[in-house]
């Protein structure tokens, strides 16, 4: 069994008020550089990013972490990435404050834990 990270971009970003609204571009990409290099126990870290926050990091696999570009918002991203890691049998935590989301996911047999947890491990 595998463990999953799901990362909610727009809401790990928009916790902290250090300027992210004027370069959401560069807010995704300083995310995404330190999910490279944290040391997390997960084996594999999905970032869900939306809107101008997808120009910031290119769609793909970088080493463990998988950055995915949601169509709209990205709730209903981060719910299938969850559902889909769930369903393989993988053990998986969604990092979100948005408690609407935390109980989606939570109906998709994943744990919810908050953006500063994941912060102080990066």
């Amino acid at each position: 069994m595998a463990s999953v990270l799901v990362v909610d971009g727009a809401n790990v970003v928009g916790s902290r008020p250090d300027g992210w609204w004027k370069d959401r571009a560069g807010a995704a990409r300083r995310l995404h550089e330190a999910l490279l290099v944290a040391d997390t126990p997960y084996d594999e870290v999905v970032l869900v990013l939306e809107g101008q926050a997808k120009g910031g990091v290119r769609a793909g696999r970088d080493a463990h972490v998988r950055t995915v570009h949601a169509k709209g918002e990205g709730d209903e991203a981060i719910v299938e990435q969850a559902r889909v890691a769930a369903a393989r049998g993988d053990r998986v935590v969604v990092i979100t404050a948005d408690r609407f989301l935390q109980a989606r996911v939570g109906g998709v047999g994943a744990q919810a834990m908050s953006p500063s947890w994941l912060l102080d491990q990066l």
